[in-house]
């Protein structure tokens, strides 16, 4: 079978032998503030409720307003890129972020931060599909390997950085701003990033002339919107009625969005996602594997904070001290994954996953030790061997579900992988949420909650470790 060359290339404007490494920085930079804010601001909790007199529930909006608009909207951002040129799209959702990031720091109430939270998620669905197809299409052979490890390294930095970052942050009140410099500080970042994208980052998008699926993004939307939002706000609410009519709803809606997408074509439309995509086996099992790892990982830093803040008594800023030796471990795995995965494949996802397991198996017998009065520095080898483990998945995992992808549905596809990651982080979050509270619940005691959290965790873990083998035997 024979391959057209000039019909696989993505249009690409002003771009020579080899673009330079500028490139990558402007991107990773949008990207790297899309994470933080996913996580850096659950430290700021308390002080958000204390000064805008707002209540639980008002809280929990915050944190998951954002969550459920970017779960629900990657899809379609990730097309957008495709149809109207990913850096355009990138730069219209790093400028709605920033602007929506301005809108959260001065917010009077906890009804305007919600909606900002809920704009800024918006942003990142648009922005966020964009990189990796950017990088994609930018860079090649062994240039593409390093953007793509530079990738999963800056996410995983994001993750488990945001913690220490945020407690910096508020620890220092600059200028009075308190809990509001998390968001502040976007408004810099967001600034520079648009007025060096169009001069470093040349523009990409798939070929032909389609138009958006309208009828395929309400579905979509819909359908994510109806997992994700109830999986989030149900453990929080005590499971309502109304959080079990949107998993109901939820499944015949993305049954009506898959069947709509197998029609659509034969009907001279675009679909909103190719669903030949699911027929390699490295994708469609790369993302239940992305979806199934992403379930620990989004808990785990979850548990750990309310371990070590509620259960031990510790500040933002020193909680996320000892999140920083998680990156310690991550930054050692990363500085050597890519010849691992060059040399291994596949394993070393696998090799990585068992390596967090026995990181969090560590941990778990750690904490059941030290009891409530023991020195947390004790924590220190669990954390930093499950962060070594995490740098060895991070980087090659999206990289090998991508790698089969046609450049003109590079986007879309990230897209949908970005869901899976959001999705698993979701409902890991409500998983191994009703595991804590409720080990929590049966002893009273932090210390067994997360002990409980972790066994769950290592079990997941483990599970990451078997999907890697139905993934072909030549992934690179």
């Amino acid at each position: 079978m024979t391959v057209d060359v000039q019909q696989e290339l993505p249009e690409v404007e002003s771009l020579e032998e080899r673009p330079p490494w500028s490139a990558l920085f402007v991107v990773l930079a949008g990207a790297f503030i899309t994470v933080l804010d996913f996580f850096i601001v659950n430290v700021a909790i308390p002080s958000m409720q204390h000064e805008l007199h707002a209540g639980p529930a008002a809280v929990q909006f915050v944190v998951a307003g954002f969550g459920v608009a970017l779960a629900s909207c990657l899809i379609t951002g990730g097309r957008l890129g495709d149809l109207y040129g990913r850096r355009r799209m990138f730069s219209l959702g790093v400028a709605i972020f920033t602007i929506a990031s301005a809108a959260c720091g001065f917010a009077p109430s906890a009804g305007t931060l919600i909606a900002a939270r809920v704009l800024q998620g918006v942003a990142a669905a648009l922005l966020t599909p964009q990189v990796l197809a950017i990088l994609g299409a930018v860079y090649t052979g062994p240039h593409r390997a390093k953007a793509f490890n530079a990738y999963g390294l800056v996410l995983g930095l994001a993750a488990v950085f945001g913690q220490l970052i945020g407690g910096v942050l508020i620890n220092a009140d600059v200028w009075g701003t308190g809990w509001r410099s998390i968001f502040l500080i976007n408004i810099p970042f967001g600034i520079v990033t648009l007025i060096l994208l169009p001069r470093l980052v040349p523009e990409s998008r798939g070929t032909g002339a389609a138009r958006l699926d309208l009828v395929g993004t309400v579905l979509v939307t819909a359908g994510l919107t109806a997992i994700v939002l109830p999986v989030v706000e149900g453990r929080q609410q005590g499971w309502p009625l109304w959080t079990w009519l949107c998993l109901g709803a939820a499944l015949p809606l993305l049954a009506a969005f898959a069947a709509y997408q197998h029609r659509l074509p034969n009907r001279g439309g675009s679909p909103l996602i190719e669903l030949s995509l699911f027929r390699e086996r490295v994708f469609s099992v790369g993302l239940v594997t992305i979806l199934v790892y992403f379930m620990p990982m989004g808990s785990f830093f979850l548990v750990l904070a309310l371990y070590l803040q509620q259960g031990r008594g510790l500040s933002a800023l020193d909680s996320g001290i000892i999140f920083g030796l998680l990156g310690i471990g991550f930054f050692a795995s990363s500085a050597i994954v890519q010849r691992l995965a060059a040399r291994w494949g596949r394993q070393v996802i696998a090799v990585g996953a068992l390596v967090v397991s026995a990181g969090y198996g560590l941990l778990a017998l750690t904490v059941r030790d030290i009891g409530v009065g023991g020195h947390l520095a004790v924590l220190a080898p669990g954390l930093l061997i499950a962060g070594f483990g995490m740098g060895l998945v991070a980087s090659p995992l999206p990289s090998m579900v991508l790698a089969g992808v046609r450049p003109e549905h590079a986007a879309a596809a990230s897209g949908v992988l970005s869901t899976a990651q959001q999705g698993g982080a979701a409902i890991g979050v409500a998983v191994i949420g009703m595991v804590f509270y409720n080990g929590l619940g049966v002893r009273a005691s932090f210390g067994h909650a997360f002990t409980v959290s972790l066994v769950v965790l290592v079990a997941l873990s483990v599970v990451v470790a078997g999907l890697v083998q139905l993934m072909p035997r030549n992934s690179r």
